[in-house]
């Protein structure tokens, strides 16, 4: 089974494996990805895609991603469905937009 996690998530995951070991340059890379861009905690990231998911046209990936971004514009959703060709209508843009903005 595939789980998606947000970037809060991985920022975690790799600060716990840096207390034990020695990262890889790979999994630095990642944690000062992590580091430079993310911007709520895992809590607040898990409660945004759980309220996200309760939005019918959103799927978990997507939630994710947009819990990664943090969109404030709709031209910044857009860009999140536009890979899968999907368009979304403008009052679902502002559904989205609404619950993010307030983990914001």
């Amino acid at each position: 089974m595939r789980k998606y996690l947000t970037l809060a998530e991985v920022k975690e995951l790799l600060m716990e494996e840096n207390e034990k070991r020695e990262l890889n340059a790979l999994q630095k890379a990642a944690l000062a990805h992590s580091e430079a861009f993310v911007k709520l905690s895992v809590e607040d990231t898990k409660k945004l895609v759980d309220e996200l998911l309760k939005l019918d046209f959103v799927t978990e990936r997507h939630a994710v991603k947009i819990a990664d971004i943090l969109p404030v514009h709709p031209d910044q959703v857009r860009a999140i469905y536009a890979k899968e060709k999907i368009v979304l209508p403008p009052e679902q843009i502002k559904e989205i937009l609404d619950v993010v903005a307030k983990y914001l």
